[in-house]
């Protein structure tokens, strides 16, 4: 239960840093209404589950969940301004959420850990956000493609980040005795090659595609590196939950 809940907080709290960075001049509110009902159901979701557990997770996953929600009417009501605070809001109740589970979990706290929560969140939300906004594309075809593109060099630089904090991890759970067995090695071999390596090929793919430019194959490659994170990041977590480092 408590993996479950860390995913859904880290990629509420991507997701929202990933509308927050989208220009809302350039795209339409609809974009930032809709896809707030989103983090709505994750936050929500994660305040139930949690509340069997940690009454302080919970609370701080339902902040998010009131926040969005609140964000949502703001954006319908076009209120840019007030529902671009509010997106922070929700990005950093879910952070904080993510962070207390990190920390009440772990026996052995390192400074990898609070940091692999906000690059894991990261690549998990900013991708989504970039998938998002490409199918909203379909919807509002005369939308420029800078803020896709924009997106897309976040992503990218996420994945870098977390690829670095990953590393990290591997060496010093390497040092400390861990990854003695071949199943340990195959798991860590899927999470490099298909969630991290192999999306940021798709987003290179991606951004090569925008060139034609094409946003329906652009967003259905999108669609695969979302998979591609979900499968990383699932991995990572469920290594990490036996690991003295985050993977």
């Amino acid at each position: 239960m408590a993996i479950l809940v860390q995913f859904l907080l880290r990629l509420s709290f991507g997701l929202a840093v990933g509308m927050a960075i989208t220009s809302s001049r350039l795209v339409s509110s609809g974009y930032f209404r809709n896809h707030l009902y989103v983090t709505l159901g994750l936050a929500t979701l994660a305040a139930l589950v949690a509340s069997q557990f940690s009454m302080i997770i919970a609370i701080l996953a339902g902040a998010a969940a009131v926040f969005s929600y609140v964000a949502a009417v703001c954006w319908l009501y076009e209120a840019k301004r007030a529902g671009g605070a509010l997106l922070w809001f929700v990005a950093g109740c879910s952070l904080a959420a993510a962070l207390a589970g990190t920390l009440a979990a772990t026996t052995q706290p390192n400074a990898l850990q609070p940091i692999s929560v906000v690059t894991s969140g990261l690549v998990l939300g900013l991708t989504l956000a970039a998938m998002l906004l490409g199918h909203w594309y379909l919807n509002s075809p005369g939308m420029e493609l800078a803020p896709l593109r924009r997106l897309l060099m976040f992503v990218a630089a996420a994945v870098g980040a977390q690829m670095l904090v990953s590393a990290a991890g591997l060496v010093g759970e390497l040092h400390v005795g861990g990854g003695t067995n071949v199943g340990w090695w195959m798991f860590v071999l899927l999470r490099w090659s298909f969630g991290l390596v192999g999306v940021l090929a798709l987003i290179a793919m991606v951004w090569q595609t925008l060139r034609i430019p094409n946003t329906q194959s652009a967003t259905g490659i999108l669609y695969v590196a979302v998979i591609g994170t979900f499968v990383g990041e699932l991995m990572a977590l469920l290594l990490s939950a036996e690991s003295v480092y985050p993977l």
